[in-house]
């Protein structure tokens, strides 16, 4: 599925991104890997979902109840990030936790139809300590953080993918969700925007159904 890129100013330039993969970033949060009772990994963990996860519609329900999680995404091209976007990495997390008890991968529970969503990427030429998301879920915050709390910075991410993966130019990376997550409520309007500082640089609204 094609996603675009905008310039700094949110002007739609044209640029078509279609990703080989998408490369999640696991338990890169303390606060997250808190509240979901698991350990601080020795290494940084790294899961795919494919390509036709990607959905506009977020669902409440795939087989079992969904739960979101916010993060902030990066597109690469030719050897760095080129553009961020907010984006939603749904779980089916009573199926994880089945899987993670078995010691088995998650992608039944992380690759399904509909299990990433992304706001317009944004172009950027840096990335810093300023870079946040927040999610608001009917008009309350439920989560809010970036680089400044991420265990694995994204230069740091980047370089360690690169260490074992070939990267395509369009591949997404997500960065791993700050604390906050939770179920999917059918009806629940999520609203979700990336800011560096005061400065908001993209955004967008779902309605779960």
């Amino acid at each position: 599925m094609n996603k675009r890129v905008c310039d700094e100013n949110s002007q739609f330039w044209g640029k078509k991104i279609t990703p080989s993969k998408i490369i999640c970033i696991g338990r890169n949060y303390v606060d997250h890997i808190a509240e979901l009772g698991n350990e601080i990994p020795d290494e940084m963990v790294v899961f795919l979902k494919p390509n036709s996860a990607i959905s506009e519609v977020l669902h409440a329900t795939h087989q079992e109840p969904l739960h979101y999680e916010a993060e902030l995404c990066f597109v690469y091209e030719k050897g760095r990030f080129i553009a961020v976007a907010v984006g939603l990495d749904l779980t089916k997390r009573e199926l994880q936790n089945k899987l993670k008890t078995k010691g088995l991968p998650w992608e039944r529970a992380k690759g399904f139809d509909g299990a990433a969503l992304f706001s317009d990427f944004v172009e950027i030429n840096t990335i810093d300590d300023e870079l946040s998301l927040e999610l608001k879920i009917d008009g309350k915050i439920a989560q809010a953080g970036g680089v400044e709390l991420m265990m694995y910075k994204p230069e740091v991410i980047l370089t360690q993918l690169k260490s074992f993966m070939s990267l395509e130019d369009g591949d997404i990376v997500m960065t791993g969700t700050p604390k906050g997550v939770g179920q999917i409520i059918e009806g629940a309007e999520f609203v979700a925007k990336v800011t560096r500082g005061d400065k908001t640089l993209t955004s967008a609204s779902w309605l779960a159904n």
